[in-house]
């Protein structure tokens, strides 16, 4: 069943219409959990007894770079797909979350730098995960600018997918360089199931955002794939009989 349906999904005219419906659902469960997120990690949860307040900052930084890494590892293996089976939606949506991605990657980098002034006693230091996630915001640019840059989106989309799997790399460095190198970055609090670093009224309200913002762009980038395949398919039958259903 569920491979019937990524398979119809292959098909330009289905997507379209199956993306429509699923996108206002996405967008109204990421308000709500963004507004109960930002509820209860704000209001509701307590002061952290050594940041104080500042650690807040973190209901939007640690879910911003989570979702950098998240999209990137997303582009790479729809990148794969589309070199192997020529897909054309896979395509699609390497370029789709490309700009999704760059815009968390830049939002992680700019609330890190607001976090580690009061905390570091710096905007910014060249250590190995900050360092590593400024390079993959400049991973996001180069896709971006490649694209534009070929005019034949059969061919750009080729090149941008060689490029997302050769960047992939970088995201096994980001995640673990807080354990390969010394780096003014703690170490992982979340992903310790057996005994998590944070209490349970802090993280609940953290996984809220996570997942507010994995629907926000699942939302973003299915719209965005609307838009880039009506500019691909322009000229076919498909959207020339959607452009007159639309007109009666």
């Amino acid at each position: 069943m569920i491979i019937r349906f990524f398979h119809k999904m292959g098909s330009p005219r289905y997507f379209y219409t199956v993306a429509g419906k699923m996108i206002p659902w996405f967008m109204t469960s990421f308000v709500i959990l963004l507004l109960l997120g930002l509820y209860y990690g704000l209001i509701v949860a307590p002061p952290d007894y050594q940041q104080g307040e500042s650690y807040r900052i973190i209901y939007i930084h640690v879910p911003a770079a989570w979702m950098s890494m998240f999209i990137y590892v997303v582009m790479a293996v729809s990148g794969l797909i589309s070199l192997v089976w020529r897909i054309k939606m896979t395509e699609i949506f390497v370029i789709s979350s490309a700009t999704v991605g760059a815009s968390f990657t830049f939002l992680a980098l700019v609330t890190g730098s607001l976090w580690g002034k009061p905390m570091w006693g710096t905007w910014w230091v060249w250590d190995a995960r900050l360092t590593s996630e400024l390079i993959l915001f400049f991973l996001y640019l180069g896709i971006i600018a490649l694209h534009s840059a070929i005019e034949d989106k059969r061919v750009a989309a080729r090149a941008i997918s060689i490029l997302a799997l050769v960047g992939v790399v970088n995201i096994p460095i980001i995640h673990y360089s807080v354990e390969w190198w010394n780096t003014l970055h703690q170490t992982a609090t979340i992903t310790k199931f057996d005994k998590p670093s944070m209490d349970i009224s802090m993280l609940i309200p953290l996984l809220l955002m996570a997942l507010s913002f994995k629907l926000y762009y699942g939302a973003v980038v299915l719209m965005r794939a609307r838009a880039e395949l009506l500019e691909r398919d322009r000229n076919t039958r498909w959207v020339q009989e959607l452009i007159e259903g639309d007109a009666k």
